[in-house]
């Protein structure tokens, strides 16, 4: 598809005037809330587990200067309702899907960050017709190892625990996450410390942790990561990706990302030194640096049967 192509069927997409609206959109009896910035070629921003759609803070704007930016709070998370009881990764695919049709969007460029990138990775597989590209941002779904703290949330009893560490008041939290950084170096990477303190004060809400915990548990165990999308990018390999990670990531580790770069036709990578798993927040400049330097760089995915057929016969 050419880019004269991709630019008419983008216009059909009437972007707000307003540099940034919060919005919200009742999609099959639930609410669904969201932000939605700038004009030009669709971008869905998909977060990790436990965030919110604010975790994109740091690089919507920029990305919103060139294009429309789309960034929903997942099932569960933020201020969107709580699925029915599916917290499955096709489960959220099929809702992200369902916004960008409510959105009156074909296609869209997904970015997910951490369990957002095997969500990202779920959505391009189920639905390739609708995927333009594929940009994974610190991407679970890679392989099997995962931090601790992660693995602990799945066990029994963690809803309790988890809801008394929320308690605790952010600042605390804060410092005590980077204390124990330099204490126990692989824990976590230091500039994730208030990150995490945001995420988990986020669950002193009763619905916010049943969904945390309820989403961890499909993917995760006590062992690490249970839902592996190596085998799914075979599918993929004529798909534009990025694969962008933070260097000093302890929650996911970097070798990950440069095992799969393998898997794939060309892919474009970006290790940022310095940063650790919430690259897009500790580092803002890098990442959208990246993310728009792949934009320009590549044609949107134009999906066929017959090609998607061929991939499945050869697998």
């Amino acid at each position: 598809m050419s880019r004269a192509e991709s630019s008419h069927r983008a216009s059909r997409w009437k972007a707000p005037v307003a540099i940034r609206t919060e919005d919200r959109t009742r999609i099959g009896g639930r609410e669904v809330a969201y932000t939605v910035a700038g004009r030009g070629d669709p971008l869905l921003l998909v977060h990790g587990l436990g965030s919110t759609r604010q975790t994109w803070q740091g690089i919507l704007d920029a990305l919103a200067e060139t294009h429309t930016v789309i960034a929903p709070d997942l099932p569960g998370h933020g201020e969107s309702d709580p699925p029915a009881g599916d917290y499955s990764l096709g489960a959220f695919a099929v809702e992200l899907r369902n916004l960008l049709i409510s959105l009156g969007l074909r296609s869209a460029t997904i970015i997910g960050h951490s369990l957002g990138g095997g969500i990202a990775m779920q959505f391009a597989y189920q639905f390739p017709d609708r995927t333009d590209r594929l940009a994974l941002i610190g991407s679970g779904g890679l392989g099997p190892q995962l931090s601790p703290m992660l693995r602990a949330a799945t066990l029994p009893g963690a809803n309790a625990v988890i809801a008394v560490l929320a308690r605790f008041p952010q600042a605390f939290t804060r410092r005590f996450l980077g204390y124990l950084t330099r204490i126990v170096p692989g824990v976590l990477a230091r500039p994730d410390a208030g990150s995490v303190a945001e995420d988990l004060h986020r669950l002193t809400d009763a619905g916010k942790r049943h969904s945390f915990v309820r989403t961890a548990r499909n993917v995760i165990d006590w062992r690490g990561q249970t839902v592996s999308a190596t085998e799914t990018l075979a599918l993929l390999t004529d798909l534009p990706v990025l694969l962008a990670w933070g260097a000093d990531d302890r929650v996911i580790p970097p070798y990950h990302h440069r095992a799969v770069a393998g898997l794939l036709t060309g892919p474009h990578l970006a290790e940022i030194a310095g940063a650790g798993h919430f690259v897009h927040i500790s580092a803002p400049d890098q990442i959208t640096a990246a993310v728009l330097k792949f934009l320009a760089d590549t044609e949107p995915f134009h999906y066929t049967e017959e090609r998607w057929r061929q991939l499945l016969l050869e697998i």
